[in-house]
């Protein structure tokens, strides 16, 4: 492959910037698109499949720690798969990543608009869905740095909004409510709404898409990433259970404005909160759009240096230090996807993307092994048992959703055969993938 020559992206990033990049890029996971797992599964089948999937993502963030932080290359699962197994392993889990990334915000522009909607009638929800795309690229243009405060402060709030909301429907959760109407769902219902499960922490992985712009990223990302982990577990939970049990969960489980609508349902619809909610729950949907803006943005780049993708996509902007290009063609893939489907088959396919990419991440990880003296690497925790439990359990995740969702699947999997056609028959399968931060890692982790 043809040798990229890019500016570097800017060092600047410290914990707590990537800890609201953690739970920033996944928060909105807490505020709507969950709820459709109630549907397939009830209260009860969809707490089950919660727990499994928390496990999943605990055992995975463990492993995927240890990849970020022996390899911090902001191509992320791409830089970890062509480690392991060269330019196809690379391709694999780049298409898969981009997937997972470039799909997602079209779901959380979707939730925008019907928030803003649900406060004011006569704004359609399409015109905020494009409007959110526009003005968070520009927003993402002007700088690392710049974004990642913006990117703290919302975050900060949305969570703050959270703790709220618990406060207001905790007194008026009733345990008889939340296992109300559950008898007509079975083992098939808790297998059905595993993605919608994983879609509470889906993107957390995407701090790995910054790595190259972190400060002592050996000490500073794992910091990042467990907290992060650490505040989306309780938050999931908590939001899931108490909303459950305030009144009929089957009203909400259909809606892309959950909370606001559970609100309602404790204190009224008149009441202020349930308005002033609505208004302030923007803030976790934008923490969440903005941050995935900046994972996608990073993939694109990095697969762009490494001569996967067209190589003006790895420009870097010489004043702001960003990847222009990069932003612009992942926000245009996403404006037209938001034409193209409804908010329940976007979170699937982007869902289907994220534990394609789990898999091979984690046997990536199986295949490398622990470095024996890099003192300044991560180790995962009970190793080799950690990335196995959360391989075997991603497996599972993506099995069950072929299984319930063949005619999306069939796409995702068709598109993978057609690029890797593509690329094999270039001949880029046998080429050497020259990118520099690549090469300068492979001592410390082969």
């Amino acid at each position: 492959m043809s040798k990229q020559s890019t500016a570097p992206l800017k060092k600047v990033l410290k914990p707590g910037h990537l800890w609201a990049l953690a739970v920033g890029m996944v928060i909105s996971g807490e505020y709507f698109g969950w709820n459709y797992g109630w549907g397939t599964a009830g209260t009860m089948g969809f707490l089950i499949a919660t727990l499994l999937v928390t496990v999943l993502y605990i055992c995975f963030i463990f492993s995927f720690t240890e990849l970020t932080t022996s390899i911090p290359h902001a191509g992320g699962p791409f830089a970890y798969a062509c480690k392991a197994f060269g330019p196809i392993g690379g391709l694999l889990a780049g298409y898969a990543t981009l997937i997972e990334f470039v799909f997602a915000p079209p779901a959380i522009a979707f939730a925008l608009g019907s928030y803003v909607h649900f406060l004011y009638a006569g704004i359609p929800v399409m015109y905020t869905a494009v409007g959110s795309y526009v003005l968070f690229t520009l927003i993402n243009l002007l700088g690392i740095k710049e974004s990642a405060i913006f990117n703290l402060i919302i975050t900060i709030l949305a969570v703050l909004e959270l703790l709220i909301f618990i406060g207001i429907v905790a007194p008026h959760f009733e345990m008889q409510k939340f296992t109300a109407n559950n008898e007509s769902f079975g083992l098939s219902g808790i297998f059905a709404a595993l993605p919608f499960a994983i879609w509470f922490y889906l993107g957390i992985e995407g701090v790995a898409m910054v790595a190259e712009e972190v400060t002592e990223p050996h000490r500073n990302i794992p910091k990042g990433y467990l907290l992060g982990m650490a505040t989306l577990v309780l938050l999931a939970l908590a939001v899931m259970i108490f909303s459950g049990g305030i009144g009929d969960w089957r009203v909400l489980s259909t809606i892309d404005y959950p909370l606001p609508e559970a609100i309602s349902m404790a204190i009224g619809k008149t009441s202020a909160w349930t308005k002033f909610f609505a208004g302030i729950g923007l803030f976790g949907l934008i923490a969440s759009f903005h941050g995935l803006i900046i994972g996608y943005s990073r993939q694109i780049f990095a697969l762009s240096r490494s001569g996967f993708l067209p190589a003006i996509l790895s420009r870097v902007n010489t004043k702001f230090r960003t990847p222009h290009w990069a932003l612009l063609s992942g926000g245009l893939v996403g404006i037209i996807s938001l034409f193209t489907g409804t908010t329940d088959k976007v979170i699937i396919i982007s869902a289907l993307g994220a534990v394609v990419m789990y898999c091979i991440s984690m046997v990536s990880l199986l295949k490398m092994g622990q470095p024996a003296n890099d003192k300044k690497s991560f180790k995962t925790p009970f190793y080799p048992w950690f990335p196995i439990i959360a391989l075997v359990l991603s497996f599972v995740c993506l099995i069950a959703i072929i299984w319930y969702n063949f005619i999306l699947s069939l796409v995702f999997f068709t598109g993978l055969l057609l690029v890797s056609g593509l690329f094999i028959l270039s001949g880029k399968h046998k080429q050497p993938i020259e990118d520099e931060l690549l090469q300068a890692v492979s001592e410390t982790v082969l």
